[in-house]
């Protein structure tokens, strides 16, 4: 079989979506060894991205000039106001529509356009090409903004527009699918759409990585480290979490002699957050660092790891870090809404707390530490979901059952 994959972002840190993007190529491979993967990437800056380590058999990089003209951004402040729509945006999708309309479509068997950000320029740059009949196009985030859950853009006349431009896309596609069972049900869903909008989630692979890195991972200082890397964004509430762990090390001497709380982030005030937790001396909160050591400070040096979903009601995205530490084969605790992805793949409810309820996060993080004083066991909080034959399982119904 012949496969094309349009890829935005391959990068191999900085972003969750370039380390999911190189995944899914290094799976697809493993799925279909005889296969032949072209790729052709899109991107908006220069960047190092070591494409020689990705499996496929051609790589086709682009760095687009998405600048946009000087008219077209004078006219685009009345234009959007009285119509709706933003000729800049229109611009940057008529130069990623530039170079998909020149691929030889044809030759291929199947047909990936994957999105990355909020923005979704890539599957938009299809729209109206021939190539989207042959295409399954994969979704990142929810689109427009608006229904992303914990965002706090307004529903405006410019969001339903947008709304209306990518139901042309999803109606004109072979086939759709996101990470996440929810966020497929609600885009099926919110588009009207009779096609089925399948699943295929995440996956990690440490074979498209340089992990040789480690010059700034901190080596852990206690007996067991937990740890949390990440984006502050969306709802997801990292307070609520470090005032729960603050009581357990204030009320308990063992817990502050045994243990430790180290956080990388962006998103937000790291700063700040520091001088709030700063007579915790347990709670070390860091920016983020590369991959590499990111990589190797979650996988070697901690016990517990963290994931913070989006809330606080509801997260209908697979989380970019799952699949990463279900490949650690550690323990983890999910901050968690009500009704979300996590609550969906992860069945044993020791792994999961309300992202609402300190009292619930503190006992079942005071449980997991308690657990990891006596034991370093291999877990599986995640089952066999991100597995190389779940993958193709999955794979497989996207391929086969829309054609």
């Amino acid at each position: 079989m012949k496969f094309l994959v349009i890829e935005q972002d391959l990068r191999v840190w900085g972003t969750s979506q370039g380390i999911i993007s190189r995944s899914f190529l290094a799976k697809l491979r493993i799925a279909y060894p005889e296969s032949i993967i072209h790729v052709v990437y899109l991107k908006q800056d220069a960047s190092e991205d070591r494409l020689d380590l990705l499996p496929v058999d051609s790589i086709e990089a682009h760095i687009l000039n998405l600048k946009t003209p000087f008219f077209t951004k004078w006219l685009n402040k009345i234009y959007w106001r009285l119509f709706h729509v933003s000729l800049v945006k229109r611009h940057i999708h008529k130069v990623y529509g530039s170079y998909i309309g020149k691929i030889d479509y044809q030759k291929y068997d199947h047909i990936f356009i994957r999105s990355a950000g909020i923005d979704h320029e890539t599957i938009l740059g299809a729209k109206d090409l021939p190539i989207l009949k042959k295409a399954i196009v994969n979704f990142h985030d929810p689109y427009p903004l608006f229904w992303y859950v914990g965002s706090k853009s307004p529903l405006t006349n410019l969001e339903l527009f947008k709304l209306k431009e990518m139901y042309e896309v999803v109606t004109q596609s072979k086939s759709c699918m996101s990470s996440a069972s929810l966020m497929s049900d609600d885009l099926q869903s919110l588009y009207g759409c009779r096609k089925k909008f399948y699943n295929l989630p995440h996956q990690y692979d440490e074979s498209v990585f340089d992990l040789s890195d480690v010059s700034n991972v901190l080596k852990k200082n206690k007996k067991v480290m937990i740890s949390y890397h990440g984006a502050i964004q969306f709802g997801r509430n990292v307070e609520i979490l470090l005032d729960a762990y603050q009581e357990l090390v204030e009320n308990n001497p063992l817990y502050k002699e045994n243990t430790e709380f180290v956080l990388r982030l962006k998103g937000i005030d790291v700063k700040e957050l520091a001088v709030k937790y700063s007579k915790t001396p347990n709670i070390i909160i860091l920016n983020m660092s590369s991959f590499s050591n990111s990589c190797s400070e979650q996988m070697q040096e901690a016990d517990i790891n963290i994931i913070l979903e989006n809330g606080p009601l509801y997260c209908n995205i697979l989380v970019g870090k799952a699949p990463f530490l279900a490949a650690s084969k550690k323990p983890m605790l999910s901050i968690s809404p009500e009704r979300s992805e996590m609550r969906r793949i992860v069945r044993d409810n020791q792994y999961i707390a309300s992202c609402n309820d300190k009292s619930e996060i503190k006992q079942k993080l005071e449980n997991l530490i308690d657990n990891r004083m006596n034991s370093d066991e291999v877990v599986y909080p995640f089952g066999n979901y991100f597995s190389d034959e779940n993958f193709k399982l999955m794979l497989d119904k996207v391929l086969f059952e829309s054609n």
